[in-house]
């Protein structure tokens, strides 16, 4: 009857902040998604947004600020008169989606509409107009978005947070029974712990695998084809995914010795590399891959997640199973070996967090004006909160408190572990969510200003777009279409500007060939005026022509 009126309270207590964690947790991962899920900016277009051109063009260019994936399609231009002005597959080249037009399309509005996936697994959709000879109505098809199903976007929040906790569940408790584990004390509990852990991981990868492929397309559950699927498992995040199973399977012979305590070397040793390896495949498979800085990103990234994933599985250790099992003398060995590795695990997450905030973030007024930056902000408030806490369990082992009273530990470890569940929480909203430094991006897109014609030969007809058209440097983009209207190669580029009013003579403008049939330059116009640019394309060893406009630089 004794130990039943001990435990019922204990039970009660831990009950309580179980449910407290869990409905903190969901709550975060709850939380509507912003409409605006977009992760990288459409920076310019060509036609531009609004255009009101003499001539059809050949194409329609979009370039973002990364690189993107058009999602089969998904990617369109209706005439106005309803129909498909585009024709064949949609051409991506890095940042740039190139989508070919049929030939002498007609007079009026069209509409552009489009969904690609950015390079870390995240859709980009919208839309825009623009005009042939005179403005008409606008097309009657809707644009295209970038949002995503709410059930699919739950779901995939969910199965991010699953993979996270599963990692938390095997890390740590691996190093725990490695290291700090009294021989004298049953391995059963933790073992079951660490097994669960590794399905975890299983079960949000395959997940997420799954999800990618309706995220992607935007549609339910139930829309998804088995080319959507193929799409997934083919693209960047697929690749990463099935890799990070590839580590969960080995990882799984390799534990059986480690967790029985019969491991050797060489089992530890196999064991850290595919650790390296399996955290290495978080920050691949999102923003880190995408960032300026790649390699720092991704670097910085597993850190962050790695140091996570000791701390909070050691805290899970020390709560289910040491402060229950282990007595004085062990306690008073394990906990300051303890308190150090937990110490080294803020010290690598704060470390890694500012990196990644730097990155990501880039001004102090995206850390307030951008959903991303608010989160970051509440995930560093919790954080803090859970260092106080932290820093009083330290105090307590130092002081030699802890193996007197570990029931007293226990509450402010279990304190701890709560509120970093939460901020672990925010984490993953945080991995959906769009970098400050793209949302900015996304809020700073200058209306368009630059000048943009096709020019016509017998050899091939020149889409000319000059960025901004105005004093100063200026950025040239050359698109090549045969008759046909499929794109040119290209075997030589020459550019140059001139204006013959102000007796300013031709100028050479420096391309760079990014394709068979796109090239790129940059000019620094000194003064305004009626510029006229030459162009010479050369399309094998002898044929060549010239094509030539007047750009109106203001």
């Amino acid at each position: 009857m004794s130990g039943m009126s001990v435990a019922a309270p204990r039970w009660s207590r831990g009950a309580a902040a179980l449910i407290g964690v869990l409905m903190g947790v969901l709550g975060v991962l709850l939380v509507p998604a912003s409409p605006a899920s977009a992760h990288a900016a459409l920076v310019r277009t060509s036609p531009p947004e609004n255009a009101i051109l003499a001539t059809p063009p050949a194409a329609v260019v979009l370039t973002f600020s990364e690189s993107v994936r058009p999602v089969a399609g998904k990617v369109s231009v209706i005439g106005p008169d309803g129909k498909r002005a585009d024709t064949g597959k949609p051409n991506a080249a890095g940042k740039t989606v190139t989508i070919p037009l049929r030939p002498g399309g007609a007079r009026g509005t069209y509409l552009v509409s489009y969904r690609v996936i950015s390079a870390d697994s995240h859709p980009v959709g919208g839309g825009y107009s623009y005009s042939v000879g005179a403005p008409s109505a606008t097309p009657p098809t809707a644009k295209a978005g970038g949002g995503v199903d709410a059930v699919v976007n739950v779901l995939v929040h969910v199965a991010k947070y699953v993979g996270y906790a599963g990692l938390v569940l095997v890390v740590g408790p691996v190093l725990v029974l490695m290291l700090l584990w009294p021989n004298r004390l049953s391995r059963r509990g933790p073992r079951r712990l660490v097994w669960v852990g590794l399905g975890l991981i299983a079960v949000g990868t395959v997940a997420g695998l799954l999800l990618q492929a309706p995220y992607a397309t935007g549609d339910s559950l139930t829309q998804v084809t088995g080319s959507d699927l193929r799409d997934a498992l083919q693209s960047q995040f697929g690749t990463v995914n099935v890799l990070r199973l590839g580590v969960v399977a080995a990882a799984a012979v390799l534990l059986r010795p480690v967790l029985a305590g019969r491991g050797g070397p060489t089992d530890r040793a196999l064991l850290a590399i595919l650790g390296v390896a399996g955290v290495a495949t978080w920050p691949l498979s999102g923003h880190p891959a995408a960032s300026p800085l790649p390699a720092v990103s991704v670097v910085a990234d597993a850190v962050h997640v790695a140091s996570m994933a000791v701390w909070l599985g050691g805290l899970v250790m020390l709560v289910g199973f040491l402060l229950r099992r282990a007595d004085d003398r062990e306690l008073r060995a394990i906990l300051p070996i303890w308190a150090r590795w937990a110490a080294l695990a803020v010290c690598a997450l704060l470390l890694a967090g500012t990196v990644q905030a730097l990155i990501e973030i880039g001004t102090p007024k995206a850390l307030v004006s951008t959903a991303y930056g608010q989160l970051v902000l509440a995930k560093i408030g919790l954080f803090a909160v859970a260092i106080a806490v932290a820093a009083y369990s330290r105090r307590m082992v130092r002081t030699r408190l802890a193996a007197a009273q570990p029931g007293r530990l226990r509450r402010a470890v279990m304190a701890e572990l709560g509120i970093t569940a939460v901020v672990l929480a925010l984490s993953t909203v945080l991995v959906q969510t769009t970098p400050a430094r793209t949302a900015e991006a996304n809020q700073n897109v200058p209306p368009p200003s630059y000048y943009t014609a096709t020019l016509t030969s017998a050899l091939y007809s020149l889409q000319v777009d000059v960025d901004p058209a105005a004093v100063g440097n200026n950025s040239v983009h050359l698109f090549a279409y045969a008759p046909d209207g499929n794109p040119q190669p290209v075997a030589e580029w020459r550019a140059s500007a001139s204006l013959p009013g102000n007796g300013i003579e031709a100028i050479d403008i420096p391309l760079l060939k990014i394709t068979d049939n796109h090239a790129i330059g940059e000019i620094r116009l000194p003064t305004p005026g009626d510029w006229r640019f030459r162009f010479t394309v050369r399309t094998t060893e002898i044929d060549q022509a010239t094509v030539s406009a007047t750009v109106a630089v203001k």
